[in-house]
């Protein structure tokens, strides 16, 4: 005998745990252009099978998409702050990885749960209304098991592109370590685009640009893999610069629909205090120009930007990209690097007149003195800069951001995730930061890691906040469930935006709290699915 449950994409399925059938979702809805995710949980009950066969019925205009959920290390070292709406905090697999699967080749072993992802692709060109198509499962002989009747309906709006920065920073060094090929070599450039690609696919509209190696979590004196666009040449104490490779990047990021482009950080993380690294050819060698042992004030590495910067802006606007780019001085800067952070940023600002800078920092005092034009605060700092009606505010998180507040790690339920779109609506935030889309390093990239087996940056972070794709076998990346309940939130985002449109942005926060016995927070939210669903159930009948 084998039992199926139809679960929303919120649930995580465990092997040895029933999924709670309260939490069945056999009703979806989503809008054109919208991707509708659900699972569908499994068992079978006595022996006798090997191998069976899944299949989907789906209406035209509809397209069906199968993956496995298979089962991760997870881990959170106690050192983290939690709180009370963890699934867990102890060590252990957990659901994460999509892997594609052969529908016809399901594993109907006695036992244990299996979860299937299986996301419904409704396309712009969809006959909207209701539709109940089946689900089938059968043995290897196409003898019936068991079957489930999904009931979907297709709204007629569509769904608007993203209006806000959305950015999850990648790391090119670790395409290049991972799949062990050459930097900028024809095969990393194909690797890059695969994952940029795939990012965008999936609702990311800005991406990390090394015109220089970025200067992020890597040890004081130690290096990453260089990974720079900018070919450099010094003669005398002339800088000159060769931007073919950046025209590449430019040119793939086009093709694959990124909007925005951010700049690798001008000066060290956590208090600019020093030059990133910069290879570039002195004497006929190609040899280290800046590093650790550069003082980020100093004159040898101020006459670099001040010959840099404007050659390099001329480039963007050449390209046709200057409106689209975004730079950063140091990420995460603390109260005590305020001076060296405002030093820093003194040199460049001359030069970058009318663009946008941004750096994510938890102080309020940064913006508070003029320093930092637009914040990116953590989720849990985030309250001063809000009371503040800080303009063009954006959000990030990364591994502090454990207790009460949205997050995507492996041990927490997916609504601590998805609640972010609802919480970026409510407040108006411009732009959210993830430092790691495809971060596979040990901390402080001392050296490389595999990410099937090491999930916390070996020990540093908790499990899930150093990447959110799986580098597949081909080159391409496998998603996690995390990155899918992420677009989700963001989709979410854009129906709000939409209903906003059609009866005003006051009658939607008040459908955002209603019934709600306290006002929405970044650490105030449900601790439910059926808030999230539910919601966004009623904005696509009022979209209607």
């Amino acid at each position: 005998m084998c039992e199926i449950r139809l679960l929303s994409s919120l649930a995580k399925v465990f092997p040895n745990h029933a999924p709670p059938a309260r939490h069945e979702k056999e009703w979806l809805s989503g809008l054109k252009g919208e991707t509708v995710s659900f699972q569908l949980a499994y068992r079978v009950k006595e022996s006798g099978y090997m191998w069976g066969r899944l299949q989907i019925d789906a209406p035209e205009g509809i397209t069906a998409t199968v993956r496995r959920v298979r089962y991760m290390p997870g881990y959170i070292h106690s050192r983290y702050k939690t709180d009370d709406g963890y699934l867990s905090t102890q060590d252990g697999l957990y659901p994460d990885l999509l892997e594609p699967c052969d529908t016809h080749r399901l594993p109907l072993l006695p036992g244990p749960w299996y979860a299937l992802w299986i996301d419904l692709h409704i396309g712009k060109n969809a006959n909207p209304g209701g539709f109940s198509f089946p689900i089938t499962v059968s043995d290897e002989t196409d003898k019936l098991l068991v079957t489930k009747e999904i009931r979907l309906t297709v709204f007629p709006a569509e769904l608007p592109s993203l209006d806000i920065f959305r950015t999850h920073w990648l790391h090119v060094d670790c395409l290049a370590q991972y799949y062990n090929v050459e930097v900028f070599s024809e095969r990393h450039w194909e690797i890059i685009e695969n994952f940029i690609t795939y990012g965008v696919q999936h609702g990311m509209n800005t991406f990390l640009t090394p015109i220089h190696t970025p200067p992020l979590d890597t040890a004081v004196g130690g290096e990453r893999l260089t990974t720079q666009l900018l070919d450099i040449t010094l003669e005398g104490e002339v800088y000159s610069f060769n931007f073919d490779k950046l025209e590449r990047w430019v040119q793939l990021c086009q093709r694959a629909g990124v909007q925005y482009y951010e700049m690798a950080h001008l000066f060290t993380q956590w208090g600019a205090k020093h030059a990133p690294k910069i290879m570039g050819m002195k004497n006929g060698e190609c040899t280290r120009l800046f590093g650790w042992e550069t003082d980020a004030t100093g004159a040898e590495y101020t006459q670099y930007l001040t010959q840099m910067l404007p050659q390099f802006t001329a480039k963007l606007q050449s390209l046709g990209i200057a409106d689209k780019a975004i730079f950063h001085i140091s990420d995460e800067p603390y109260a005590e690097n305020l001076e060296a952070y405002t030093a820093a940023r003194e040199i460049v600002l001359p030069y970058l007149k009318g663009y946008r800078i941004v750096d994510a920092l938890a102080n309020y005092d940064f913006y508070k003195k003029g320093i930092v034009s637009i914040p990116i605060p953590a989720v849990n700092h985030i309250e001063p800069f809000l009371q503040g009606n800080v303009p063009e505010l954006w959000c990030y998180y990364c591994c502090s951001q454990s207790y009460k507040v949205t997050n995507h790690f492996f041990m927490q339920p997916s609504y601590r995730l998805r609640i972010l779109g609802i919480l970026m609506y409510k407040f108006n935030i411009a732009g959210f930061l993830h430092w790691g889309y495809n971060f596979y390093n040990s901390v402080h990239s001392v050296y490389p890691i595999d990410p099937y087996v090491v999930t916390d940056a070996d020990g540093a972070f908790p499990s899930g906040d150093a990447f959110i794709v799986y580098p597949g076998k081909d080159g391409k990346p496998l998603a996690s469930l995390r990155l899918m309940v992420a677009q989700e939130a963001f989709n979410d985002y854009r129906a709000l935006r939409l209903l906003e449109e059609k009866i005003g942005r006051d009658k939607v926060l008040a459908l955002i709290e209603e019934d709600l016995a306290q006002p929405l927070a970044f650490d105030c939210f449900p601790q439910r699915e059926e808030y999230l669903l539910d919601l966004r159930l009623r904005v696509n009948q009022l979209l209607q």
